[in-house]
């Protein structure tokens, strides 16, 4: 029996094209963008959601009578209506690592870049400055011998701490979920508290979700543990960071660099003032989507969808509802 699909939003063909190539000949795909009234119109009818974030509100779980999974294809959750959700009984389930490799791969380039100055480099060139003192003026390093602070070590973080490790650096995290040793030794990583984890790293990238725990996690206090000479990245979510704060410490060199692919707000604003600052690299949250993974990530969504389907029970189930699964 046919089984109906409430994709959103629209794609771009190529990845439409992933999509359709994958999909199981018992599911219709019902495409629409996220919010419209055709969007709503079609969860009427629809038994799962596949797409992103967004509008996944209430009026989608009141119209969705007959939905029995709402599978992301983002790792990040954030925007769904989760009381919604457990109001509905429709478990939430992200894409399973899908986008890990990317995210990690980005959290390297952003650390490069920033110990590099790539940017500032990149911008005497093309304004006719070669090799113009400028590193004397700001000096690049090497991320050799630099101690790398992992905030948050699951899917993404291990990934991260796996590939930094080719760098030569010392590497230890700090995480509500503490490896074992043997996980330790085998993964290369040293457990430190939080705040120590502040203070003795040289760079600090973060890898956590947000939620009402996250949410500021680093603020005036945390920045002013750092050292001056360190570097603060974040690929995992805006909000994570007080953005005040940190473009105080920047400002004020309380640190010595950032390195974002994710804001407070998004996009942010033109008057945003860390775009004034030559101490901060940013990227438009594009860690995450790569040719690579819309492959993965149409994989596991499809598997998820069809799990459900057959009786059985979803995987990756955020976990603020997997008490809803049955």
């Amino acid at each position: 029996m046919t089984a109906r699909i409430l994709f959103a939003p629209n794609h771009p063909k190529p990845i439409l094209d992933v999509a359709l190539a994958l999909k199981p000949p018992q599911f219709e795909l019902m495409i629409h963008d996220n919010g419209t009234p055709e969007y709503y119109r079609a969860a009427e009818d629809a038994d799962f959601y596949l797409g992103m974030t967004r509008n996944i509100d209430a009026k989608l779980f009141a119209a969705a009578k007959k939905m029995r999974l709402v599978q992301l294809l983002s790792a990040g959750y954030d925007r769904a209506d989760l009381a919604a959700a457990r109001k509905a009984g429709i478990p939430i389930a992200n894409n399973g690592g899908a986008n890990a490799i990317a995210v990690a791969e980005h959290t390297l380039l952003l650390m490069l870049a920033t110990l590099k100055k790539l940017t500032g480099l990149h911008a005497d060139v093309t304004a006719g400055q070669w090799r113009s003192g400028a590193s004397a003026k700001a000096p690049v390093h090497e991320l050799r011998g630099k101690t790398v602070g992992i905030v948050g070590l699951g899917n993404i973080g291990k990934k991260v701490a796996r590939r930094a490790a080719a760098f030569d650096v010392t590497i230890q995290y700090y995480d509500i979920a503490r490896l074992t040793e043997d996980e330790e030794d085998a993964l290369g990583v040293r457990f430190v508290l939080f705040t120590e984890l502040l203070r003795t790293s040289d760079i600090v990238t973060l890898h956590v979700p947000l939620d009402a725990s996250t949410r500021n996690l680093i603020g005036a206090a945390e920045l002013a543990l750092m050292k001056p000479t360190a570097v603060l990245i974040n690929t995992c979510r805006g909000p994570v960071v007080n953005e005040t704060a940190l473009h105080d410490a920047l400002k004020n060199g309380a640190i010595a660099m950032a390195g974002l692919d994710v804001m407070s707000e998004e996009p942010p604003k033109p008057e945003n003032p860390l775009f004034v600052l030559s101490n901060v690299i940013l990227t438009p949250h594009a860690a995450g989507p790569t040719v690579e993974n819309w492959t993965d990530r149409f994989r596991n969504g499809f598997d998820n969808i069809q799990r459900v389907h057959a009786g059985r029970k979803p995987k990756w189930v955020i976990p603020e509802l997997v008490d809803i699964v049955r």
